[in-house]
């Protein structure tokens, strides 16, 4: 049995010289014609062709628009092959650059036992980058890695490498985010090479995604890595992006489907903390540590690391989500997140004196209230919170702002739940009676506690907009 066959022929890197003549004549003898995009500076010579542009659009991966492309190739040249009218005709498939070079529509495509390929050789945006570099990539040893998947190819490499596939600014947040340089590390951005509006200029790591305005044209040249590419964080990423793909139940999952097990991943791994032994303050080991303690540490340690990472698995999936959703991706939250430490630690990365660790505390809270604009000091408590922790957290809250807090008319009452000096046990048995007596008249102590701290809540923010400051609020 004959197959269908697909001819696949490269425009080269940019400008309509670098295009070769066996392209061109590619070109003219066909009747059935695609491109993979119109956006490439040489698509025009191919007329009348049609794109697959509104794949890019509608897909959810680019394995989904590869997929795709090929399905409708084969289609076109199958019918191109049938007996009828259309007999004898000839699809051609044209690529931006060379067929051979980072094209996975075209790998697809010839891996596809449903058509057979032919390809013309053509340059590829590689030639063009050795030029303006002035580098031999054989004696130099530069690695070509795909800007997609950076974190895995490039792991465990020092460079030189050039990254290609550098086409949108979450590429570029993607390759950073692998990446933990500094001022050092010298990065040469290449863009629209062979074409007039050619640039080649230097940017320093920080500096990469704020200055660099990245497209289809855009390849970075590495000529030394400063620090080692994180390839396992990277990889957890590509694989939450596979298994969204892939995974019929993650593929099915929202961030509400999702809600209990953060919760349960959170509390697993406050478990896995609770099992470690009691170190001093400093988090130094203990010094009179006996072997069957050292022992029950390590196995401490073994659960901590792998219930933080399933809570990790939660950060991704969420992450992964919102991305999905062109809302943001898990390089945006680690960027946001080292911004908020940065801006919230003025102590180190700022002039800010403190003299312990309270200042620090009240500082963020400052910080934290300016930032969001919060009216009241309680603002941003979560309201799912445990009643317990609630309580603690209003408390906490307003003791950090200056507030004391007056247990009021039930004082007295209380004192005598506590003896003088009493330790967490002490308390945790005072709680533990306050249950029993509450279930003796069918009372649910979380939700009579909650319904207390909600009351005091109140009270504590008409305190504050009343504008006469007070040393004191009055709990209840």
């Amino acid at each position: 049995m004959t197959l269908p066959r697909i001819t696949v022929c490269g425009l080269g890197p940019g400008g309509a010289g670098a295009v070769t003549t066996a392209t061109l004549d590619a070109i003219a003898r066909s009747t059935v014609r695609f491109l993979r995009t119109t956006r490439h500076p040489t698509a025009h010579l191919v007329a009348g062709a049609a794109s697959f542009d509104h794949l890019y659009e509608a897909a959810d991966s680019f394995d989904q628009v590869y997929a795709a492309i090929a399905d409708a190739l084969v289609a076109a040249a199958t019918e191109a092959a049938s007996p009828g009218p259309g007999e004898g005709a000839s699809v051609l498939y044209a690529v931006p650059g060379s067929p051979l070079v980072l094209e996975d529509s075209v790998r697809r495509l010839r891996a596809d036992g449903r058509v057979a390929v032919d390809l013309v050789p053509a340059l590829s945006f590689l030639d063009e980058v050795w030029a303006r570099l002035g580098v031999d990539p054989v004696d130099d040893g530069v690695r070509l890695v795909d800007g997609h998947r950076f974190g895995v190819q490039a792991a465990g490499e020092r460079g030189p490498l050039l990254v290609a596939h550098v086409h949108a600014p979450w590429v570029l947040s993607e390759i950073k985010l692998a990446l933990d340089a500094g001022d050092e590390q010298r990065v040469v951005v290449l863009q629209g090479l062979g074409t007039p509006h050619e640039r080649v200029f230097e940017v320093t790591w920080p500096d990469l995604d704020r200055v660099v305005t990245p497209d289809h044209l855009t390849s970075l040249y590495l000529p030394e890595l400063a620090a080692p590419v994180a390839a396992e964080l990277a990889a957890s990423v590509e694989l939450m992006a596979r298994l969204r793909r892939d995974c019929p139940w993650d593929r099915a999952q929202t961030h509400q489907s999702l809600r209990r097990y953060l919760l349960e991943e959170a509390y697993e791994v406050l478990e896995a903390i609770d099992r470690l032994p009691e170190r001093p303050g400093d988090g130094g080991p203990v010094a009179d540590q006996s072997a069957a303690d050292e022992l029950a540490a390590d196995d401490g340690y073994e659960l901590l690391e792998e219930e933080l990472g399933d809570l990790w698995f939660q950060i991704l999936f969420h992450s992964q989500l919102a991305a999905e959703a062109g809302r943001f991706t898990v390089a945006d939250v680690a960027r946001t997140l080292h911004d908020k430490l940065v801006g919230r630690h003025p102590h180190v990365f700022g002039d800010v004196a403190v003299a312990d660790a309270g200042e620090v505390v009240a500082n963020w809270e400052r910080i934290k209230q300016e930032e969001k604009q919060r009216s009241s000091v309680l603002d941003g408590i979560p309201a799912a919170l445990p009643a317990l922790s609630l309580a603690d957290k209003v408390l906490q809250r307003a003791e950090r702002a200056g507030w004391a807090t007056d247990i009021g008319p039930s004082g007295p009452s209380m004192a005598g739940l506590l003896p003088p000096g009493a330790r967490s046990e002490d308390l945790g048995r005072a709680l533990l009676a306050l249950v029993v007596a509450g279930r003796a008249d069918h009372l649910d102590a979380e939700a009579a506690l909650r319904s207390a701290v909600t009351a005091a809540e109140r009270r504590f923010r008409q305190a504050e907009e009343s504008g006469a400051r007070s040393d004191s609020w009055v709990l209840g």
